[in-house]
């Protein structure tokens, strides 16, 4: 079973380091895009180049200018320095626009993957995830590596080679200012990392009190109703202040830490300002620096692009350290294995007769609670099956393993003698229909809500689907009939007109087992009469099984079955239940009175 977790329980995170074969598989994304992934690379060594060039431009001014007075040199070396600005802006607006383009290529392919991933994942894992959980991976989690590519690994790569190509151009003009140099540049480097390594656990900790914090305000919205209903909106923000200020608490710890970066930047700074000096002073009268002060000001240059990636560098490493932990989430919904799936030697079902059995069955949701045990069950073709019973006894489970949304643990269920987990996904779905007790109805016309039922169906075969079924009666009261714009979820649309948009989607569709899940528990007096006509339609010629929470929907079943410690307690018709006397005569005498 897939973890359980809740908006108040942290997701757990495998590894506390950066995991390098996350981040392997990260550049993977990135090989169509490798032809701008070089061109950038190339704009950024140019670029490099342009930066260290202008420390040394600076030398010449005050070796060569300032003593000399040269204004000719002064005016090349300034235009030196103008063409050299000019170049990074140029690079760097290229450079980003390139940069965007692959980085949102790269994000748009794992959005893709994800998203088609959470299409075809089985239902267990939706059941121990709270939608906002999941919906943080696709948005929060992914928007977070849209801008590591874009902000930060190119950069990571740019300040890599600019402390090289620095390094190079301080080791051409002056080793032994260079070593000076890298003497400040060594303790601060050590002294960032020490700070980001004690605040990568917060930053985690920050990562999973905004999981959270989303997760329960995906869910606030999703039952903002019942919130409002049952006066728990003041109860809510307590709950929300908790989780917020948790979040809050978190972050300031993170800046606390982060503002020691600016003291310990201050004093290497500093420290290698008076060494430079020092070491100057010291040396010019061995011979050193006699061409002029310039050498050490131009170090007190290069210094300063020393300390920019270096800071860049230590922040990018604690990126990495999230987006490592993102990465570990986000592949992990990619890598779920999808155990409801088409197995090899799967088949499609033909010209379906009807016939389902359920043999020796054993399943539970939860490993070591089992909800059915050794279930058995046959159905005739165009049978009638209802199932009764207490809550939580299995009914909704036996139709849940017809349709396949879980598997059997021991046993098997098959239609026509198929195995259904021998059966192709897309042609078990086809020949299998439900209907919810809260039909989904999404945002967009109500012929496009008919057209769920059949992708390639044309408007006139979803109308004609509609007037089967009657619905066309309700439809026609639109002021745009078929044509009208449903709001999300159905807001506005009574529980009827909910249930005939769907009940059209099943004609549509043509199934040949039909699977009531409580489909008629909420609907209201003005359409009851045309669901129960449209019923009469859906059924006739199939093999059903309905879920029943109003008794008089199944008097007319071939066989009612009450589900009950496991199994079936009780068979037979309406009237020879009603005889004995026994539990489905207790459920109906009591729902009478």
């Amino acid at each position: 079973m897939t973890q359980r977790n809740t908006y108040f329980q942290d997701e757990t995170v495998e590894k506390d380091k950066i995991d390098l074969k996350n981040l392997k598989r990260l550049m993977r994304y990135a090989l169509p895009h490798k032809k701008l992934f070089i061109f950038v690379l190339v704009l950024m060594l140019v670029a490099v180049v342009s930066s260290v060039v202008t420390p040394l431009l600076l030398k010449y001014i005050v070796n060569l200018v300032i003593p000399n007075r040269d204004y000719q040199l002064f005016f090349g070396l300034l235009g030196g320095f103008v063409l050299c600005g000019l170049t990074e802006i140029l690079i760097s607006y290229v450079q980003q626009r390139s940069l965007g383009r692959m980085g949102h290529g790269i994000i748009a392919n794992i959005r893709h993957d994800i998203f088609y991933k959470l299409q075809t994942l089985p239902f267990d894992y939706f059941d121990n995830r709270p939608a906002g959980k999941i919906v943080v991976r696709v948005t929060d989690y992914i928007g977070e590596l849209a801008d590591f590519f874009i902000n930060y690994m190119m950069n990571f790569i740019l300040n890599i080679v600019k402390i090289v190509v620095v390094t190079c151009f301080m080791l051409v003009q002056s080793p032994i200012l260079t070593l000076v140099v890298y003497s400040a540049i060594v303790p601060l480097t050590v002294g960032v990392l020490l700070i980001r390594k004690m605040i990568r656990k917060l930053f985690r900790q920050s990562r999973a009190d905004a999981s959270n914090r989303s997760a329960f305000i995906v869910e606030s919205i999703m039952g903002e109703k019942i919130i409002q209903n049952y006066n728990r909106s003041v109860y809510n923000e307590h709950i929300y202040d908790e989780l917020q200020g948790k979040a809050c608490d978190t972050w300031l710890k993170i800046v606390r830490r982060n503002e020691l970066n600016s003291p310990i930047v201050g004093i290497f700074w500093n420290y290698g300002t008076l060494m430079l000096y020092a070491v100057a002073f010291l040396m010019i009268p061995y011979g050193y620096f006699t061409d002029g002060p310039g050498t050490v000001i131009a170090f007190l240059s290069y210094m300063g692009l020393f300390s920019t990636p270096l800071m860049q560098l230590s922040a990018i490493i604690q990126n990495l350290a999230q987006v490592s932990a993102n990465l570990e989430r986000i592949f992990e919904t990619i890598d779920t294995p999808n155990t409801i799936a088409d197995g090899e030697g799967s088949v499609d079902l033909g010209d379906v007769h009807g016939i389902v059995d359920f043999n020796d069955v054993t399943f539970g949701y939860e490993e070591g609670i089992n909800v059915l045990e050794h279930f058995d069950l046959h159905v005739a073709p165009g049978e009638k099956i209802a199932l009764v019973g207490p809550t939580g006894a299995g009914k909704t489970t036996v139709v849940n393993l017809l349709t396949r949304f879980y598997d059997v643990k021991e046993g098997s269920v098959c239609i026509d003698g198929v195995d259904v987990r021998n059966i192709k996904l897309k042609s078990l779905r086809k020949k299998v229909g439900v209907l919810m007790q809260d039909p989904f109805i999404f945002k967009g016309t109500v012929l496009e809500n008919i057209r769920y039922g059949r992708p390639d169906a044309t408007d006139e075969e979803c109308i004609e689907a509609a007037k089967k079924i009657f619905a066309d009666h309700c439809i026609e009261r639109f002021p745009n009939k078929y044509q009208e714009e449903l709001a999300e979820r159905g807001e506005g649309l009574s529980a009827g007109e909910k249930q005939l948009i769907s009940f059209a989607r099943i004609i549509l569709k043509n199934p040949s087992v039909i699977i009531l899940d409580e489909a008629t528990s909420s609907i209201d007096s003005d359409t009851e009469k045309l669901i129960q006509d449209a019923l009469d339609v859906i059924l006739k010629g199939r093999t059903s099984f309905i879920v029943a929470h109003r008794l008089s929907t199944i008097r007319n079943a071939n066989r009612i079955l009450f589900i009950k410690n496991k199994g079936i307690c009780e068979e037979g018709t309406h009237e020879q239940l009603l005889k004995r006397h026994g539990l489905y005569y207790n459920l109906y005498n009591n729902m009478s009175k």
